[in-house]
């Protein structure tokens, strides 16, 4: 089910609270849910972007893209791992924490595009739609927000998937690769510690190719 404004600002405080916890080497328990949804077993993502003067810049993404974690200790794990873990970035510093800007996107299920595989670009929803691509050897994922905020079209959303996963742009053609599409609830402070929206991409519906 979708999950209420309230539900969606706990989700972003209980992120930055971990996140500041970590960075500051504070201990002790995280604030505890109210609402049932949160001992659901949910995908997410949590993202982190530097904020300046020129918008902006990603400082850390990780997450779980299937529900194998209840969700108020998938988003906990993910924060930490995306302020600590993510190998493109160094760890977030105590000096930084008022710069950064907390998102959250709660995934649905990925689901794989069982079709062929020339009509999938197609099936995929730019700006409603992620990806996951994968074979027996690697994986690669991409958010719904990623395809608009860059204005891809389908072709470049699916080669960018590919490249996330070590793979030639067209792999998603081929017969041993997996592509999946999930979708996402996106919320995110609108200022360092600001108040938090429900980010809604302006998707548009696939066209027939």
């Amino acid at each position: 089910m979708p999950l209420s404004s309230d539900e969606g600002r706990y989700a972003v405080a209980l992120a930055r609270e971990a996140i500041e916890r970590h960075v500051r080497g504070k201990g002790g328990l995280l604030r505890k849910p109210d609402s049932i949804s949160f001992l659901e077993e949910r995908g997410v993502f949590v993202t982190l972007n530097s904020s300046g003067q020129g918008g902006k810049d990603l400082r850390g993404c990780i997450g779980f893209p299937f529900p194998i974690k209840k969700l108020v200790d998938a988003i906990s794990e993910a924060a930490i791992a995306a302020a600590s873990e993510d190998p493109r970035f160094p760890p977030v510093g105590i000096e930084e924490l008022d710069s950064i800007l907390v998102e959250v996107s709660i995934l649905t299920p990925p689901k794989e595009l069982s079709v062929p595989k020339r009509e999938i670009p197609s099936h995929v929803r730019i700006g409603i739609d992620g990806l996951l691509i994968s074979n027996s050897r690697t994986s690669g994922l991409l958010l719904p927000q990623v395809a608009a905020e860059f204005g891809m079209d389908q072709f470049e959303f699916l080669s960018q998937a590919c490249l996330k996963a070590g793979l030639t742009p067209d792999a998603w053609l081929d017969p041993s690769t997996r592509v999946q599409v999930f979708q996402a609830e996106i919320f995110a402070e609108n200022s360092p510690r600001g108040k938090v929206v429900r980010v809604v991409e302006k998707g548009s519906e696939p066209s027939r190719l």
